[in-house]
């Protein structure tokens, strides 16, 4: 003999329809919000999301300038030197690497140039700013970025 309700039975549920909820006496009714934080997502890789948004950040690869280029940035630095007693204003088209992945991106700098320190290979800036001179992209004067 089987007690077990027949599940295609439209009425199988129709003695306790009509019955009060349940209300236990021991456990107090959860707040909806509690409620609902049981049924939200699980973060079983825990920064797994942070890891893709990075993999998905983009780059900019490092242009190696021709030797045309590199000859014009030479005279540009020269032309640098023999100004610095009158601090001139310059604007940098700089190259700054990623500290996470490969490449980086190129970013315009602006100021006045405090001193050229070849022996380091840096351009220092009145501000302060340490820009290697290998990093230096392409170099305009009388345009401060202020």
């Amino acid at each position: 003999m089987s007690f077990a309700a027949d599940p295609n039975d439209p009425h199988r549920y129709d003695d306790i329809i009509g019955l009060p909820h349940h209300t236990s006496l021991r456990h107090p009714r959860m707040s909806a919000i509690d409620r609902a934080a049981q049924f939200s997502p699980f973060a079983a890789l825990t920064g797994y999301d942070a890891a893709v948004a990075e993999t998905a950040r983009l780059t900019d690869r490092r242009i190696e300038p021709d030797e045309d280029e590199k000859a014009v940035l030479d005279a540009r630095l020269r032309m640098l030197r023999g100004q610095l007693t009158q601090r001139p204003a310059v604007r940098l088209l700089c190259f700054v690497p990623d500290e996470h992945k490969a490449g980086g991106a190129y970013v315009t700098l602006g100021g006045r140039v405090r001193r050229l320190d070849e022996h380091a290979g840096t351009l220092v800036l009145q501000d302060g700013t340490v820009i290697p001179i290998g990093d230096i992209a392409d170099i305009a004067f009388g345009e401060e970025d202020d």
